[in-house]
């Protein structure tokens, strides 16, 4: 039997590690309010995406307690993740109001926070509900709308308990939207030289008799419905576009997971909002008064104050891009790569702008998994479209939480001539690969784009990743038959086999080909020859690279191991895992094998999870430049080294490359 650790609760030891970093005192002060926000975020989306799991498995094993499949997930799970989420929710209350709130005054910022507001901090804030605030309230009395409403989801609410002035004996509720179409935070004057940060929630609060005049204000009660986000992608019958687009607006009506709600609410409202929303005990979680603190992100600055922020970093350039204007001509010459943030992403954006209004590209090809919200590659995919090129764009439009935008973005791109392709049938395309096809003469070139991370200039600015830019002749070739295929939209056994020697492409010799690097490293160790691994994903978990692992590490083989998030594999003496949480989000794959000193390297897109191994189209590649691999093994030998300083010694190697 593999010893596993339970996936859920992996996740929310990750996400504890990006709370921690609220309370390190190394971290400036607006950055730590940052990590609140970040912590706050991911934890509803787990409520979203992996509590309805948790719930139905529950469930199930409740019946029959053999039926979970995974000796990691037992009767007890749900209890051990809401314990666990309680205790992080208490650690949480505590940074906040015991070391961020003080240094903020400190800073001579006060946020009010479960404070009753002063005399002249109702005045303003009373004028600032009647002439604005108003026209966004849309109050519910609850008797009148018993099983017909629905709150929105991860939307804020008060609930209000009043009585009629003529009868005080009469107790009924109101529910009080808190509008997310204004500021979450308001500012008013400064007061008694502190420059003062109100919520909206109090705003409404204590000044509920305007809003419910002629009755007894009893109490006011924060709280919040979180929904199932799942959607069944799997067959589609009709029009993927039209049915996303339908499952999207399904999914804020989704079933309740968690009903969040102010741990002062007296039991009598709990349990009647609980039967008006359909609640099951399970899904009531006790919580603080303020919730979606994922809003702290967008905390006010009210005046310039020296080091609450990162020091600003500007990306470096890439060296052997100095004395070139023209990046295809040198992906022509010698690969290169982009270690982002640290070094510019202009070099991806000038990679497809080129493209673009190149007189001799022909075609282009790319898989687009999240595309940026004001996407300058989209905008040129457009241009080269309108320029006569030929334009094929892989589109997934499953990607969660980026559907809608997907969709703008693809009906934008076909409106302008792009060809557009859509989901495959219940798998989704995470491979991030562009291919740029060029005549020269009588013959073509191809400049392949391989990265770690997607084609996003937003998300580049924070996510630290790699982009391969190569024009060797096998890799292209391989790419440009994974291309062929994906416009098949078949499914990849109905496919037929592709001989791929140099992608690893998930669904196709992905695990096979992994499988024999790590059996090559266990059969050295066995020889008495140097074997080592080294590994750097999102998340592991797939249940047989797990067992492989611990096959190698039973050979006596050296594992290093730095696991951003999930990490299922238990640690052991041969095993080391890493985690690293800090200024930028690692996202990148990389993955070494020693092969007696002649290290072979990998990088893509692929996690070692059950969704990217069985249900995804994945792409690593090798390394074949040497100078390329030995940036990446430096680069994870600083991160193994030391991995609470390991993105500022990065800074300083990128720094020293110029």
């Amino acid at each position: 039997m593999v010893p596993l650790f339970n996936r859920d609760l992996s996740w929310l030891s990750f996400n504890f590690r990006v709370l921690t970093m609220a309370q390190d005192p190394q971290v400036p002060l607006y950055e730590r309010i940052k990590f609140l926000s970040i912590y706050s975020s991911n934890l509803d989306e787990f409520f979203r995406v992996r509590m309805p799991a948790i719930l139905a498995v529950n469930k199930l094993l409740e019946k029959e307690p053999s039926a979970g499949g995974d000796e990691s997930v037992t009767t007890d799970t749900l209890r051990q993740v809401l314990t666990e989420v309680n205790r992080q929710q208490e650690n949480y209350g505590r940074i906040l109001v015991t070391e961020i709130l003080p240094l903020l005054k400190a800073n001579g910022v006060h946020l009010c926070y479960k404070e009753a507001f002063t005399p002249a901090q109702l005045a303003v804030t009373r004028e600032y509900l009647l002439t604005t605030v108003l026209a966004y309230l849309q109050p519910v009395w609850l008797q009148a709308a018993e099983k017909n409403y629905f709150p929105e989801n991860n939307a804020l609410y008060l609930a209000v308990s009043v009585s009629p002035l003529e009868k005080p004996d009469m107790m009924t509720y109101v529910l009080l939207n808190i509008p997310s179409v204004l500021p979450r935070f308001y500012q008013p004057p400064k007061e008694n030289d502190l420059y003062q940060i109100l919520m909206l929630d109090d705003i409404i609060r204590y000044h509920l008799e305007y809003i419910l005049p002629g009755y007894i204000i009893n109490g006011a009660y924060s709280f919040k419905l979180t929904r199932n986000a799942e959607m069944d992608m799997d067959e589609f019958k009709g029009d993927i576009l039209e049915e996303v687009e339908t499952l999207i607006r399904k999914r804020e009506l989704g079933v309740p997971t968690r009903f969040l709600y102010d741990a002062a609410m007296p039991p009598p409202l709990q349990q009647y909002l609980a039967n008006i929303f359909d609640i099951k005990p399970e899904e009531m979680v006790a919580g603080g008064m303020y919730h979606n603190l994922k809003d702290l992100n967008d905390l006010p600055l009210p005046a310039p104050i020296p080091n609450v922020f990162y020091p600003k970093y500007a990306p470096v350039q890439i060296p052997e891009t100095a004395a070139t204007d023209h990046i295809l001509d040198l992906i022509q010459q010698k690969d290169l790569v982009v270690h982002v943030p640290y070094q510019r992403y202009d070099y991806v954006l000038r990679f497809f702008n080129e493209a673009a209004i190149d007189p001799d590209v022909q075609e282009i090809y790319v898989t687009l998994y999240r595309i940026a919200s004001s996407s300058q590659i989209a905008q040129a995919l457009i241009s080269a479209a309108k320029n006569g090129k030929q334009v094929t764009v892989f589109v997934e439009l499953k990607a969660r939480f980026d559907e809608a935008n997907n969709i703008r973005w693809s009906k934008r791109m076909k409106e302008a001539g792009v060809k557009i392709v859509y989901s495959i049938p219940g798998m989704k395309v995470h491979a991030k690969t562009a291919l740029v096809k060029r005549k020269r003469g009588y013959h073509h070139d191809y400049s392949g784009l391989i990265a770690t991370g997607n084609f996003n200039e937003t998300t580049a600015r924070f996510y630290g990743d790699h982009v391969l830019f190569t024009a060797h002749a096998g890799i292209t070739r391989e790419m440009e038959l994974l291309f062929i295929y994906l416009q098949s939209r078949e499914q990849p056994g109905e496919y037929g086999f592709i001989q791929f020697n140099h992608l690893l492409v998930a669904q196709f010799n992905m695990i096979t080909r992994f499988n024999q690097l790590i059996d090559r490293e266990i059969a050295n160790a066995k020889a008495g020859k140097p074997a080592k691994i080294t590994i750097k994903l999102n998340n592991l978990q797939e249940k047989a690279m797990i067992a492989k692992l611990y096959e190698a590490s039973d050979a006596g083989i050296q594992i290093d191991l730095i696991v951003r998030s999930i990490c299922c594999l238990v640690p052991s003496p041969n095993i080391r895992v890493v985690r690293i949480v800090d200024r930028y989000l690692e996202h990148a794959r990389i993955f070494i094998f020693h092969n007696e000193g002649q290290e072979e390297v990998y990088i893509g897109s692929a996690d070692w999870m059950n969704r990217n191994l069985h249900r995804r189209i994945e792409v690593c590649v090798p390394v074949y430049d040497p100078a390329i691999q030995q940036q990446l093994k430096d680069i994870v030998a600083i991160q193994l080294a030391d991995p609470a300083n390991a993105q500022a010694n990065i800074t300083g190697y990128i720094g020293k490359m110029q």
